[in-house]
Order: C-alpha cells, then sequence, then structure tokens
C-alpha cells in the first residue's frame, strides 16, 4: 500500500522520533511510505528512503518561503494571530496535499493531527481516501502553549474527530476525554508510544568504556534524558535528593539534556556540593544516546501527565533499563509495576525519592526488571506494532 504521513510539525525531538518510528514500522511490515513535510521539517532527511516516490516527497529541497518560516513564528507571534495563520494554513494544505497524493498514489493518509487543520480530512473524505490521524495534541488537555480561540479550536475538532476514517490516541485517557467531549467519535484504538530496536541496541562494551571514561564504573548510576524543563520535574528531584547523596556515596545521577532548569539545577548541585555524583552532560548527539543509556543501572522520570505517553521510557525499557516512574493511567497502562519498571504514587515526590533511593541498593533488582521491560518491548512495544494497529482501522 502506498501511504502518505503527513504532519505539520517541526520534526524534531520526540515528535520526529514518533514520525520516523511509524514510517519505519509501515516499511518494515512492506508498504511503502512518503511524508509529506514543512519545507525545512524533515523527519528523515540523511535515512534511505524505499521508493522513488518517499525519496521525492522526503528530500526535495524548497527555497525559503511563508510555509517554511512559520516554525519559527510560535515564539514570537502573538498567540492569536498565529492561531489566524493556523487556520490559513488550511488553504495551503489543501494544495499540497492534492499534489503530493498524486504524486505517490496515495491509498491511505496517516496524519499527525494538528490544532485547526481540518483540510485534509474534509479533502480526502471528498475524495475518497481513507484518513486516519495520530492524536497527540488536543484543545481538550492541558497545552504548554494556552489557546486562545478555544471555543472554536474544539468546534472544528469536533468535526474532524467525527469525520476521520480512524483516530490513534496515545492514551485511553486521552481517547476517554475526547469520547466523553464530542460523544460520537471516528473508530479509534489505543497505541502508546514505542521503540526501535534497531537503533536501541544493547552494547556492554561501550557502556563500560564510558562509565570508565566518567569515573563511575563502580557506582549505581541512575539517569535521566530529556528536556530540562519544570513539569518533568527533574528540578524539583535533584532539589529534594541533592542533600541526601552525600549519605549514599555510591549513587551517581547521570543527567543527558538542557533547558530552561539546566542553570538552577546546576547551581543547586554546586550548594550541596555533589558534582561528582551529578553529572550534567548537556545535549548530545542522538546516536550517542542508546550508549549513555546503556551505562546507566535504571531511569527516573519524576513527573508526567495524565493523557500523555511519554517517549523516553520506551527507550529506556528497550536498553533494559527499568524506570522509576509516577502511576499516571498512560504509565500505569504499559508497565508492571516491579516487573517493568517501577511505579510510585503521582505527585508524591517524597515517594519518588524514596523509591529512588531503596532501588540503589537493589543491584538484582535492577537488572531482572531492566531485562524483563526489554522482554516487553520486543513483544508488544515495537514501531511496527503501532502500525499494525493504525491499519487496522481501514
Amino acid at each position: 500500500m502506498n501511504i502518505l504521513f503527513h504532519h505539520r510539525t517541526r520534526g524534531k525531538g520526540a515528535e520526529g522520533v514518533h514520525i520516523r518510528g511509524v514510517t519505519k514500522g509501515l516499511r518494515d511490515l512492506g508498504h511503502t511510505v512518503s511524508i509529506l513535510s514543512l519545507p525545512g521539517a524533515e523527519p528523515e532527511p540523511k535515512e534511505k528512503i524505499s521508493s522513488p516516490q518517499g525519496a521525492k516527497a522526503s528530500q526535495k529541497k524548497s527555497k525559503p518561503s511563508f510555509i517554511a518560516s512559520l516554525a519559527g513564528l510560535t515564539k514570537y507571534t502573538p498567540e492569536f494571530l498565529f492561531e489566524f495563520i493556523e487556520i490559513l494554513f488550511n488553504l495551503l494544505s489543501v494544495f499540497r496535499l492534492k499534489k503530493a497524493v498524486k504524486e505517490n498514489r496515495t491509498e491511505l493518509i496517516y496524519e499527525r493531527y494538528s490544532l485547526f487543520l481540518f483540510a485534509s480530512v474534509w479533502w480526502a473524505k471528498r475524495n475518497n481516501i481513507p484518513i486516519v490521524l495520530e492524536i497527540n495534541d488536543s484543545s481538550l488537555v492541558h497545552r504548554v502553549r494556552k489557546l486562545h480561540f478555544v471555543s472554536l479550536a474544539r468546534k472544528f475538532e469536533r468535526w474532524i474527530f467525527k469525520n476521520a476514517t480512524g483516530l490513534v490516541f496515545i492514551s485511553s485517557e486521552f481517547q476517554q476525554i475526547a469520547s466523553k467531549e464530542f460523544g460520537e467519535i471516528a473508530p479509534s484504538v489505543v497505541s502508546p508510544n514505542a521503540a526501535d530496536l534497531d537503533a536501541f541496541i544493547i552494547n556492554d562494551e561501550k557502556a563500560l568504556a564510558l562509565r570508565q571514561k566518567l569515573n563511575i564504573d563502580d557506582k549505581v548510576v541512575i539517569g535521566y534524558v530529556g528536556a530540562f524543563v519544570h513539569w518533568h520535574g527533574i528540578d524539583w528531584f535533584v532539589d529534594m535528593i541533592a542533600d541526601s547523596l552525600k549519605d549514599h556515596p555510591d549513587i551517581v545521577l547521570l543527567l543527558i539534556g538542557d533547558g530552561v532548569s539546566y542553570q538552577p539545577i546546576k547551581d543547586r548541585i554546586k550548594q550541596s556540593q555533589v558534582e561528582e555524583q551529578v553529572i550534567l552532560t548537556g545535549r548530545i548527539p542522538h546516536d550517542e544516546v542508546s550508549t549513555y543509556l546503556s551505562a546507566m543501572d535504571f531511569g527516573i522520570l519524576p513527573d508526567s501527565n495524565n493523557y500523555g505517553s511519554p517517549m523516553k521510557l520506551f527507550e529506556f525499557m528497550a536498553m533494559a533499563k527499568g524506570m522509576i516512574a509516577p502511576d499516571f493511567t498512560p504509565i500505569a497502562e504499559v508497565v508492571k509495576d516491579n516487573e517493568t519498571s517501577w511505579l510510585f504514587p503521582a505527585n508524591d515526590r517524597q515517594a519518588c525519592i524514596e523509591k529512588t533511593l531503596t532501588l540503589a541498593a537493589n543491584k538484582a533488582e535492577q537488572k531482572q526488571v531492566g531485562q524483563k521491560a526489554r522482554r516487553y518491548i520486543e513483544a508488544e512495544r515495537q514501531w511496527k506494532h503501532n502500525a499494525q494497529q493504525l491499519l487496522s482501522l481501514i
């Protein structure tokens, strides 16, 4: 089947990983996949594309244009004006979608849903082409960037969710929120995030070399990978555990990433004089992440939300590393407590710290749970499993 993956994102970070993952899953099942991105937002510019059509859609270089500049507007444009531009984008998306569908002989459109983007569902329905939407965002949930035209966004969303061929939600909580608010919606499935086992390969030799390089070979290494932002909780986690680290000299925190909380975290580490027990790497190349994960004993996810599916949870488990994570519904749906990872009551910060310190003293449990986590990913949460779920909707 010829499938067109349409998205309006920047194609970076977790969203880029997700797009590449689903695309790979579909290709692994034998389908031809082309990606329609904003110019300059292609999520896989360096990858080999499986068909001439895919190469044309993914690798074509465009001159700077109004479309390409949209990605930068979010930082500098007032919200009401940005949302107005998003609505206008529907006019452009119809022409771009029509051209891509013709060039690639598309039989199915798979779209990463974006607020106010109704034209693709409208056009696909008029032309009898099935369209399945992947729901990672919504007017119904808390967003980092607050909506201005909330009522209008929900009216669009109600129509879109009803008229698409199918919907893929990242959690049952998300699915229930939409069903409760909108009533009748298209057939849907719940498909949490996944991991690419070809990208997350366990390498004990590289892990040992990195631990020796960082002088942590004889330590219990607790890891974090992600943005240093308040809603991920890494700031309060370090703040609360910092003064306890001197009482646990065998523990090292290996924290990868950066963001607005990076400098306050660095200052807190210095204040507690535990620089040797907390390693801040900053950002690292994506192809080195698996090596750093290999060097960890287990991971920490201090905070999340009640509808999202944290990408790093699956990547840690793919590397045979369990995670300590809050028991929000989307996480509890994929984690068996004390079997494939460890859960603590969401928003109970002290419970998170206590669980971390207790687990650090049990290396056998760290290993056993990590191995079960890897087997779970192999059996149920590779991207091909997500691909199979979305195809079931047509």
